[in-house]
């Protein structure tokens, strides 16, 4: 296919994965589709080609695998992530239903008094890491309730989720250095969080329970807990903690949201939008397809890069300016179509309830140092020293 650009660029070193954002715009420039023949990817840098793609699953499958490494995506076939309809839409309407919208009202006053209880100790102390101290305090505490795992399970969940996300990239070291991990999740998911040893109230046992109804096949609960344990952590964590570090290095825009909460949502949705925690993930052509006048057979498989569509300068004017006014609710860090990002709900809940709470104390945030996260399918920072400023 002469027609197709081609990088040699590797989306995977640790440079790459700490600042992807040059990476992006050459590809950008280069077209609508590149060739990265390393992993033998067709990449779609732009947003309006990746809105597209998510938009039509009929051609762009993720039945086979939405991962980069062919194993690993024969491995998880099947899974919610990596279905289509009918058999997504099955699996998706028992997984949603705690996750939904109207569901999130009965959550919410328990998210809410646990995100008081947190702001309210770390503005005290006035120093502390706002990824491990602030960031991961819900997720931990109230969602791992939730879920209803065995204490064993909660513990290790953030290993678990880390290392499921590095699985997502091509077999190279850190790869390597998960799958022990992710394959003590699999077995822990299949002899250890089985009905009698789960929350009969939590979220895992209701999959067994939708599977006793006839509403999805008992072999699926097991995998299934990956979509529990996977999206509602590192994701959510990651949101949070790039939020208050671009908030940092911005004080106009935290002056801006002090003085007017209805900035919140929109103020959610730029942070989404300039540092997307899950920077990309791949489909396969079900036939040959034309994208933007370049032709690509069937089989091709296609990366969807949403870190980069979600800074295209031909959809967001000066994109790389956090500005919580530019209200970009159409940003790509949930996906849209089939698969949008079945916990969407609840991380805006969670990022809401801090957001206010330290909107309330907080006159400005310092950082005092920073450790990029490096992982094959994330994008964040692992850890944010700050010194919260208050009036008092």
């Amino acid at each position: 296919m002469a027609n197709v650009p081609v990088s040699d660029v590797d989306l995977y070193t640790d440079e790459a994965r700490v600042d992807p954002y040059p990476i992006y715009e050459r590809l950008r420039g280069q077209g609508p589709v590149v060739h990265l023949p390393r992993y033998d990817l067709y990449a779609l840098p732009r947003y309006e080609q990746v809105r597209t793609a998510l938009m039509d699953w009929k051609t762009f499958t993720s039945a086979r695998g939405v991962f980069v490494d062919p194993e690993m995506n024969a491995q998880l076939e099947g899974i919610t992530l990596c279905s289509d309809p009918p058999e997504h839409t099955m699996l998706r309407g028992v997984l949603g239903r705690p996750l939904r919208q109207d569901r999130m009202r009965d959550v919410a006053p328990r998210i809410e008094a646990e995100a008081d209880r947190v702001v309210t100790r770390l503005v005290e102390r006035g120093r502390f890491d706002a990824a491990t101290e602030l960031a991961e305090h819900l997720p931990m505490t109230v969602v791992s309730d939730l879920v209803g795992l065995p204490d064993r399970g909660r513990a290790k969940m953030l290993d678990w989720a880390a290392a499921i996300w590095d699985v997502q990239g091509p077999a190279n070291a850190r790869f390597a250095k998960a799958m022990p991990s992710v394959e003590e999740f699999i077995a822990f998911a299949v002899n250890d969080a089985v009905p009698g040893n789960l929350d009969p109230d939590g979220w895992a046992a209701h999959l067994y329970q939708a599977a006793d109804r006839g509403e999805l096949p008992r072999d699926k609960c097991p995998v299934m807990m990956l979509d529990y344990v996977t999206p509602s952590l590192d994701t959510t964590i990651l949101a949070i903690t790039n939020t208050i570090a671009l908030f940092a290095r911005h004080p106009d825009q935290w002056e801006l949201l002090r003085s007017d909460r209805t900035l919140i949502p929109h103020a959610i949705n730029e942070s989404l939008r300039l540092e997307s925690p899950v920077p990309q993930f791949s489909r396969v052509l079900t036939e040959d397809h034309e994208i933007d006048g370049v032709a690509l057979p069937a089989g091709s498989r296609v990366a969807l890069l949403y870190g980069s569509a979600n800074r295209d300068e031909r959809h967001y004017p000066d994109p790389t300016r956090f500005d919580i006014t530019r209200r970009p609710s159409d940003h790509l860090a949930f996906g849209r179509g089939e698969h949008v990002c079945v916990g969407m709900h609840l991380a805006r809940l969670e990022m809401t309830a801090l957001l206010e709470r330290l909107a309330d104390r907080v006159t400005g945030f310092e950082v005092v140092s920073s450790t990029p996260m490096i992982n094959n399918g994330l994008r964040g920072l692992e850890h944010l020293e700050v010194i919260a400023h208050t009036t008092g």
